[in-house]
């Protein structure tokens, strides 16, 4: 008896607690973020000039993980730019005005002290402290972090997305995102299966067959379909957005696979601007390249691509910009591919051929032959298979220098040979047939040819002139 009597007691304190605090007794809205609003913020400033999901989360003080959470969980982009993205206005309290509240609250200051060591008006702290203040015990309780996990969680905009309300315009939307290829007579055709993963498809892969039309196609037919329904409206935007944001509850994110670009995320601005590779410094770029290799005048500048085949086949193409003479690389798979035997190295070279450490050795053995004034300079494109650069110039000498990217035209003459050599190696063959022996042949007939920008002399007369003319002034000069 005497337990139950205490127990009852217990109850009845509880409750006055629970009258006092003025609101009842809260759960737990479940387990608090691991960063507060403020640290996305600067999360997503971050990713607004162009790092990775995991450079930006670092940036901030979270773990990597949590930074690629909230770029898938965002669809890659803020979801609400406007409001995620603006500076604190300074209206509601900061983070570190509710931890000074709490430890003043903790010395049991009134709250118009409070008010005036804040610099805010007394009705904002009584607020604060009703609001905000942990109610699970039956008392109120203020910590700063759960306020500010409180006043975070009362930010987010209740509003249910357009699409998710509105079945019709959903629906709409749907079948001319995802809606089933037809045949003239009206039936459909399914085209091949692709299982969605949650990225972007990768290439040479089936894609899913849909009307795929996009989000700015959608928008702007609404009004053509449904002249006098203003119900039927929605920007383009808010249809990315439904693709995209986890949560929105309108549209499924598997449906991003019907989009043209295929892509599950978004891509922020300053990362789709950011172009050219890590191995691309400024020192390698074309404006530091000589001088003299636009003036075709002095030889030994070089241009150098790959012509590819099938079955990841490859031909490395060299070509002086002076005499136009050709050097043709023979690229086969290196030891170790699949079908062919031998154990594949796990995160080791490409074994196509025409990886990073094949074509520098294919290069230094084709440049070892050259005297040394023929090796001024070397200009690629920003392919990963001159990611060893560095390498190769330590290896020969030859100083490489990348175009910009997409801007072929700055290696005109390079380009002009792939196309003399596709006579021998045409579009959609296997390149791998042709032996080393083979190449040197088509180097051959290629450097045989007059050459009406060389006064029809042929490529190899003219570099032949042009070191023979170096080695008598080096005679003539000899004392």
């Amino acid at each position: 008896m005497a337990a139950e009597a205490e127990a009852e007691a217990e109850a009845d304190r509880k409750q006055r607690r629970s009258d006092r605090a003025g609101r009842p007794r809260m759960r737990s809205p479940g387990r608090p973020p691991v960063a507060r609003r403020a640290d996305q913020q600067r999360f997503w400033a971050a990713i607004s000039r162009g790092p990775t999901s995991e450079d930006a989360a670092v940036a901030v003080g979270a773990s990597p993980a949590v930074g690629t959470r909230w770029f898938r969980n965002s669809g890659g982009m803020p979801s609400v730019p406007s409001v995620s993205m603006a500076p604190p206005s300074g209206r509601y309290l900061s983070c570190a005005e509710r931890e000074e509240l709490a430890l003043l609250r903790a010395r049991a200051s009134s709250v118009r002290e409070i008010a005036r060591r804040l610099g805010r008006a007394p009705s904002t702290i009584s607020r604060e402290l009703r609001r905000n203040a942990a109610t699970r015990s039956g008392d109120l309780q203020y910590r700063a972090t759960t306020a500010q996990w409180h006043a975070d969680r009362r930010a987010r905009r209740p509003k249910t997305a357009k699409l998710a309300r509105h079945e019709p315009l959903r629906r709409y939307v749907q079948d001319r995102l995802a809606g089933a290829v037809a045949m003239p007579d009206g039936q459909s055709v399914a085209g091949p299966r692709v299982r969605w993963r949650g990225r972007r498809h990768g290439r040479r892969q089936h894609r899913r067959w849909a009307t795929a039309w996009s989000p700015e196609q959608i928008a702007q037919r609404l009004p053509l379909d449904f002249p006098d329904d203003d119900a039927m409206r929605i920007s383009h935007e808010a249809i990315s957005q439904a693709l995209s944001i986890q949560g929105r509850g309108a549209l499924r994110r598997e449906l991003t696979a019907c989009l043209r670009t295929g892509r599950a995320l978004r891509v922020p601005r300053a990362r789709a601007r950011r172009s050219g590779k890590h191995f691309v410094t400024d020192d390698v770029r074309l404006s530091a390249r000589p001088l003299d290799a636009a003036t075709r005048v002095v030889p030994g500048h070089w241009e150098g691509d790959l012509i590819l085949g099938l079955g990841s086949s490859a031909i490395g193409t060299l070509v002086e910009r002076t005499t136009r003479f050709t050097v043709l690389l023979h690229l086969p798979p290196m030891t170790g591919r699949g079908e062919r035997g031998g154990v594949r190295t796990k995160n080791g070279p490409a074994l196509a051929g025409h990886g990073a450490e094949a074509v520098r050795v294919a290069i230094v053995e084709a440049i070892a032959t050259l005297p040394a004034p023929l090796r001024r300079s070397l200009t690629w494109d920003q392919g990963t298979e001159m990611a060893q650069h560095a390498q190769r110039r330590a290896d020969t000498g030859l100083p490489v220098f990348f175009c910009d990217p997409q801007s072929p035209w700055q290696r005109g003459t390079n380009e002009n040979t792939n196309g003399l050599l596709r006579q021998y190696s045409p579009k959609g063959t296997d390149l791998s047939a042709h032996t080393a022996d083979a190449l040197a042949a088509v180097a051959t007939a290629l450097n045989g040819r007059p050459r009406k920008t060389l006064g029809w002399r042929t490529p190899a007369e003219a570099l032949n002139e042009h070191v023979c003319s170096r080695r008598n002034a080096n005679v003539a000069t000899t004392p």
